[in-house]
């Protein structure tokens, strides 16, 4: 339990560079792992989510060390793990068991996974449905949880399979299978999702077409090991963005940020309600790299539809907290795919937003934000609670910025699944012109 900062008169102002994209760390040790020879990853997120899936690794026979600030990936191709000794153990982490499910669904020998008490709440039929179609073979829980089994597999099938909801973790799942499998594997987008698998495979050697939506795979030749930089993440550095616009006299750097074009959803969105973000583009032969400036400003409320969510489904916490601050309503629809993150975030952020003064309304799918709210404490303090997700942890510190009154937070140690030095980031910023 901590008690959470107001922002100064003066605003905030710095540099930040924030953590390593948590996606593609969690992509580098998997396409690490399946390659021969060694893979460098720079810039890797040390954060506990992707430390589960280095784990798991470990625990199949790949050697991964760290040197310095670089992680080194000794990989040992798709047919070479070894069975591990226990159970794996996926902790909260969602991207390391669906991408999972998909990549070791062809392995001669069971594998027993679970989770923490969140991530056995959150269903898998989605991922494992499609992966039975390949003629993957799992056993879950009568309702499709985690405990689990991957059964010990020979034969994958390649299919044509078209999604029914934009999700970059079910599609990397099948497009991990279906670089085993047998035949043809096409996957059909209506809304295109995140593309950092299709990225990374092309980087390590693979074959792989995409074309209006259409992605279609086969069997791999060998992957070979590569040098990987990942991007500082820009759904960590949301918060800042939003901070910075929604926090009185700031002004704040963002640096190196990943703006794969799948994923700045943020920044469009953000853009839409009127805020100018300038980005100043860096050179890089992998992902797209750019200094983020970001500038107090005023916002206006928008529409967020079901086309809006994939390429910024992460930053929605933030995004609400943005609009309690805009003039007008937000309306955000189509995001019920909320419901199953960490927690339900539509009934998290409307709980702990309201405890602030916020005035939201909840929908199945969403929720209407009346925006052009001060927020302020009720009584002496108010408690607000991560409910164990990292998101909803930092999106309290944000709101505190700006709140009147103290804030009390409990739960903070959720915020280390992907950014464990969120807080002292903030307060250094904080700082600067104090």
């Amino acid at each position: 339990m901590i008690k959470l900062s107001k922002a100064p008169k003066s605003g905030l102002h710095g540099e930040i560079t924030v953590p390593g994209d948590k996606s593609i760390s969690h992509r580098a040790l998997m396409f690490g792992a399946i390659a021969t020879g060694e893979t460098r990853i720079d810039n890797f997120l040390m954060s506990d989510d992707v430390m589960r899936t280095m784990t798991v690794f470990r625990e199949l026979g790949v050697a991964i060390n760290q040197v310095g600030s670089q992680i080194k990936v000794i990989g040992k191709g798709l047919d070479s793990f070894t069975k591990p000794k226990h159970a794996l153990n996926m902790g909260n982490s969602g991207t390391s068991t669906r991408l999972l499910m998909g990549l070791l669904s062809k392995q001669p020998f069971d594998l027993s996974f679970f989770g923490d008490e969140s991530l056995s709440s959150r269903p898998l039929r989605r991922v494992a449905e499609p992966l039975s179609l390949m003629n993957a073979q799992f056993d879950l829980t009568a309702d499709n949880f985690l405990p689990g089994t991957i059964r010990a597999n020979n034969r994958l099938q390649g299919m044509t399979y078209e999604m029914p909801v934009a999700s970059a973790q079910v599609k990397s799942a099948i497009l991990l299978a279906g670089i085993q499998a047998e035949g043809e594997t096409i996957i059909i987008e209506k809304v295109t999702s995140r593309d950092h698998t299709e990225r990374m495979l092309r980087q390590f050697g693979g074959i792989i077409t995409t074309n209006n939506g259409v992605i279609t795979i086969q069997q791999q030749p060998q992957l070979r090991g590569q040098h990987v930089l990942v991007p500082s993440d820009i759904s960590s550095a949301a918060f800042f963005m939003v901070a910075g616009l929604i926090t009185p006299n700031s002004e704040i750097t963002l640096k190196k940020v990943g703006v794969n074009p799948t994923r700045v959803g943020v920044i469009k969105l953000l853009e839409r309600m009127g805020a100018n973000i300038k980005q100043e583009p860096i050179f890089s032969d992998g992902e797209a790299l750019a200094d983020i400036v970001i500038k107090s400003q005023s916002l206006h409320g928008i529409n967020i539809m079901a086309d809006d969510i994939p390429s910024a489904v992460d930053e929605l916490p933030i995004l609400a907290l943005a609009a309690t601050q805009a003039l007008g309503d937000t309306v955000i629809s189509g995001a019920a795919e909320l419901r199953v993150k960490e927690t339900d975030r539509i009934a998290t952020v409307i709980s702990e937003l309201t405890k602030l003064g916020a005035d939201i309304e909840e929908k199945q799918d969403g929720m209407i934000i009346h925006g052009g709210t001060p927020l302020h404490v009720m009584q002496d303090s108010v408690l607000l609670d991560s409910h164990g997700d990292h998101r909803i942890g930092m999106m309290n510190a944000v709101a505190a910025l700006i709140t009147e009154g103290n804030v009390i937070l409990t739960g903070e140690d959720a915020m280390s699944v992907s950014y464990p030095g969120f807080l002292a980031d903030l307060t250094a910023i904080m700082r600067e012109k104090l």
